[in-house]
């Protein structure tokens, strides 16, 4: 079996069993345990989990909320679980950031397992610690750094998915490319045909990122490439986006401010666009909507004491941070994505 490995607040591996319900029983076994997932999976879960052991969420962000991790605690009490017990989140990047946060609170902390069943989930969610829920002021305001004890990846998962999510979550495997690993730039146009290379390597990107820098004070910063606006955009559309759709269009902006800041090439920008577009993600938002963003952007958790703090390219794979003036974003913005 295939593993990854991620040396963060503690080692853990992200594995590629054959069969995630095999890697699941052996997960569970001699355990007590209680395994969250969205109700659009529940046809599936619902043949290998019984339902005592069973807690159904909402789709999507929706089910990043306060009331919504309030109750799943309260379940969590009346289960009896105690500090031996394993929560096991499995869904999309929704469903293990909410799995791994009421795993980081409850009891001051117990073990989770993240089996993510989207590509996002895959090559960037479920991976690296962050866990958390919205507010109505942003998202994942409420968080904490909480590794998980493993990554289960089974592909077969992502025949489950529509093309619009498959392609959605390739936007964060487009980010890596850019950041730090060139070859994924080179398979996305084939991305049929190279998913499962396209995700191996997205995830050692994050977790040769991740170990480096567990807590996000300077290194693991570059995986925030293109999230800066693409959160301020997700929240404007409230969420009827796809995170990675929203993340396409921020990365189209940042790759416009690194040539304006930093002299990026101008291919490379353009090189941006055109991958984005054959994935058919959108690399345009609305022109109007920038006071807006630009709101939501300064209540953004990166927001630093200089400013908006956004990750910059001066080269494929070379990172940099940047700070701007508004008219330099609006402007940016205006002639980059805004239509």
């Amino acid at each position: 079996m295939k593993e990854i490995k991620v040396a963060s607040d503690r080692e853990y591996a992200v594995t590629f069993p054959s069969s995630w319900q095999e890697r699941f029983e052996s997960i569970t076994s001699g355990r007590n345990f209680v395994v969250l997932a969205p109700e659009s999976l529940s046809t599936s879960i619902a043949k290998v989990v019984d339902s005592k052991h069973l807690i159904m969420t909402k789709d999507g962000e929706s089910q990043k909320t306060l009331s919504s991790y309030g109750e799943i605690l309260k379940k969590f009490g009346e289960l009896g679980l105690d500090r031996r017990s394993v929560v096991i989140g499995i869904g999309g990047g929704a469903t293990t950031d909410l799995a791994g946060f009421v795993a980081a609170t409850f009891l001051r902390g117990v073990d989770w397992v993240a089996i993510p069943t989207t590509v996002a989930g895959m090559v960037d969610a479920a991976i690296g610690g962050k866990t958390g829920i919205n507010l109505p002021a942003g998202k994942n305001l409420v968080g904490s750094f909480h590794s998980p004890a493993e990554v289960v990846v089974d592909l077969r998962w992502l025949e489950t998915l529509s093309e619009r999510d498959a392609r959605a979550g390739l936007a964060e495997a487009v980010k890596c490319g850019f950041i730090a690993k060139p070859r994924i730039l080179e398979l996305i146009p084939h991305w049929k045909n190279s998913l499962r290379e396209i995700i191996e390597l997205s995830i050692e990107v994050k977790a040769l990122v991740v170990s480096k820098d567990f807590k996000e004070s300077y290194e693991r910063e570059i995986l925030n490439y293109g999230h800066t606006l693409g959160h301020a955009i997700e929240r404007h559309a409230d969420y009827s986006l796809r995170h990675g759709e929203a993340i396409s269009i921020g990365m189209c902006f940042a790759a416009e401010l690194s040539r304006r800041l930093l002299g990026l090439n101008d291919d490379v920008v353009q090189l941006h666009n055109e991958l984005l577009e054959c994935l058919a993600l959108p690399t345009s938002y609305s022109a109007d909507a920038f006071d807006s963003l630009y709101g939501f952007m300064q209540s953004d958790k990166k927001r630093g004491a200089e400013g908006i703090r956004f990750v910059t390219l001066d080269s494929i794979g070379s990172t940099k941070r940047s700070v701007a003036t508004r008219d330099l974003l609006r402007d940016t913005y205006l002639s980059s994505v805004g239509r």
